[in-house]
């Protein structure tokens, strides 16, 4: 299997990962009756859905996860639950950011694949988890995400750590 494919699929398990922590962390400080909880616990369903389809890809084709696993899970985890105590809108806030990076990570994958005319089924998987994470930004910006106070400075950070973790996921 060529090299960028499997960094592909190893980088996509672990984004899909640390978004199933983040939700548990913000779900872990919300509980299930704050503002927005319903709509985290059915994004983070989605995600744990997300995240099977990735294992079972990794196990099919014998890629190795990152080694960055256990990072992952306690800064996804812990993000998650900083900005459920910030409040209900920047946990939306979190959402949205990272949504905002995942989107444009999803985006180059496939037209990485499109140019290379390979990979039709993960192209097909990477297209309709795409679509899902539109909606979960769109859902964070309609939650009020974009009125957290310093929105811009913490979308900005967020966003940031996202495409610093897609990085070292791909290699490590």
């Amino acid at each position: 299997m060529k090299d960028h494919i499997e960094r592909m699929i190893r980088v996509d398990q672990a984004g899909e990962f640390g978004a199933t922590r983040i939700y548990a962390g913000q779900l872990a400080v919300m509980g299930d009756r704050g503002p927005h909880s319903g709509e985290i616990a059915a994004m983070a369903r989605q995600e744990d859905v997300h995240h099977d389809a990735f294992n079972a890809l990794m196990a099919e084709r014998g890629v190795r996860p990152t080694a960055l696993h256990p990072f992952w899970s306690a800064a996804g985890y812990a993000l998650g639950a900083a900005t459920a105590l910030i409040g209900p809108k920047a946990a939306m806030a979190c959402t949205a950011a990272v949504e905002t990076e995942i989107d444009l990570h999803y985006s180059k994958q496939l037209d990485t694949l499109k140019d290379a005319d390979e990979e039709p089924e993960l192209q097909a998987m990477i297209a309709q988890f795409r679509e899902e994470e539109r909606e979960h930004h769109d859902a964070a910006i309609a939650a009020g995400a974009e009125e957290t106070p310093a929105y811009p400075l913490l979308s900005a950070a967020i966003r940031l750590g996202c495409r610093a973790a897609i990085r070292l996921s791909e290699r490590v």
